[in-house]
């Protein structure tokens, strides 16, 4: 059971911050993991550990800027809370009318690759630095179109973090500030996703995975979600975000086809 934490742990990590889509990667990686004979109640509580470790590692990560947009740019906070409405209202939406969409394999095969095509369009998108607008310079309009390129992503396969930093850039922020833009949205979208399924745990059963499953959980995604913070905004800053468009041309069809030919 601890290897199943472990590999779930570092999906979780890698995927969440990484343009890769960590729901898509889970949906797969879960879809696996039911030929094991897990049941579902563990797979609830670990997820609701691995969304705790990922928010904890943006804020550890972001702690600096954090301090600076809570103490200085008040605009910035505004922005954050109006752009973070669409995922809302989209979220408790699909959760009640689109679940099966949020737990399917063969969605997941599509939306990575409409997730490669994005980053494939980043490409010709990035500003120079002098040209580049920061955070504190983003419209109410501007940061509501990259709200609902979040909103979007609530699909699996659709990277929560690519869709954002590629409409930040498509809206003008400079590489840095669209990805840090993304990842103060992070904050209230990984915490809403982690009590949603909280409360879904509680409500469908009363016995939750041994604690220390959840603490190693919780570790491992944190540290890797901490590493891969600091590989994507390298990558960023070298004009390099499309490279994970090949891994996502690569899994994709492999799903798709996966789920396509299975009985």
């Amino acid at each position: 059971m601890w290897l199943e934490v472990v590999l779930l742990a570092i999906v979780q990590g890698i995927g969440e911050f990484l343009p890769i889509s960590s729901s898509g990667h889970v949906v797969v990686g879960s879809a696996i993991c039911d030929r094991w004979g897990y049941p579902i109640q563990e797979k609830l509580a670990l997820n609701v550990g691995l969304h705790v470790g990922t928010m904890v590692a943006v804020l550890v990560f972001f702690r600096n800027r954090l301090l600076r947009v809570f103490l200085a740019e008040p605009k910035v906070v505004l922005l954050v809370l109006w752009a973070s409405l669409p995922a809302g209202v989209v979220g408790l939406a699909s959760k009640r009318w689109a679940k099966e969409a949020l737990e399917s394999p063969l969605v997941a095969g599509f939306g990575f690759l409409i997730t490669a095509l994005a980053l494939v369009c980043s490409k010709k998108l990035t500003p120079s630095l002098e040209n580049g607008k920061t955070s504190n310079q983003l419209g109410f309009t501007q940061a509501l179109w990259i709200g609902l390129a979040q909103a979007v992503a609530v699909l699996p396969g659709i990277s929560r973090s690519g869709a954002t930093i590629v409409a930040g850039l498509a809206v003008g922020l400079q590489p840095a500030e669209a990805a840090t833009f993304s990842f103060l949205l992070a904050i209230p979208v990984i915490a809403g996703a982690g009590l949603l399924e909280a409360l879904e745990m509680g409500q469908e059963f009363s016995n939750s995975l041994p604690i220390s499953y959840l603490g190693l959980g919780m570790a491992v995604s944190f540290l890797v979600g901490l590493a891969a913070l600091a590989w994507l905004l390298r990558w960023l800053e070298r004009g390099r975000l499309y490279w994970f468009a090949y891994w996502l041309f690569t899994i994709g069809p492999v799903v798709i086809l996966w789920q396509m030919l299975s009985p």
